[in-house]
Parts: structure tokens; sequence; C-alpha cells
């Protein structure tokens, strides 16, 4: 079943077949790369979490998974160019 587009949008560039095998090969590169070794990974709020689920789903390794946000907008609608972890 094909999800509709939002109406900003007006194509999709990589079906999610597609990401969803490259997260896949991703996946198994890292179990395969850190074979011997736990794995810390630090999922950036917000825009990283789905990402960072899905890849944690195709890790064979022992992983912890921790979080940080970060913010370059502060209060403003415009990014001051310096990054701060918040």
């Amino acid at each position: 079943m094909t999800k509709a587009l939002p109406p900003e949008l007006t194509r999709v560039l990589l079906p999610e077949e597609q990401i969803q095998q490259r997260i896949r090969e991703l996946g198994e590169a890292v179990s395969r790369d850190y074979q011997n070794e736990e794995l810390v990974l630090l999922c950036v709020l917000k825009g990283s979490l789905l990402f960072t689920s899905d890849l944690m789903r195709h890790l064979d390794l022992r992983v912890t998974v921790d979080f940080i946000g970060i913010s370059s907008y502060g209060e403003s609608t415009r990014s001051s160019g310096v990054v701060r972890i918040v």
C-alpha cells in the first residue's frame, strides 16, 4: 500500500524499501567491523530517532544507546552558527 505524499512534496526520491535495504546493509557492516566490541550508539534528538531504532534492529552486537540534543537556533528562527548541547 502506497502512502500519500504530503501536499508540499511532489515526488519520492528514495523508496522506503531502498532506504531499509541500505540500513540493513549498514547494520551488517557495523556488526562485522565491530564484532568483538561493545558499541555505543549516540542518537541526536529528534531527527535521528527512527534511523537509530531501525539500525539497532540490524546489529548483532552488544549495544548501549544514549541520546543527545543539540541546537544552533536557541530562541530564534535563524541559526546562530554555534551548535550547543541542550
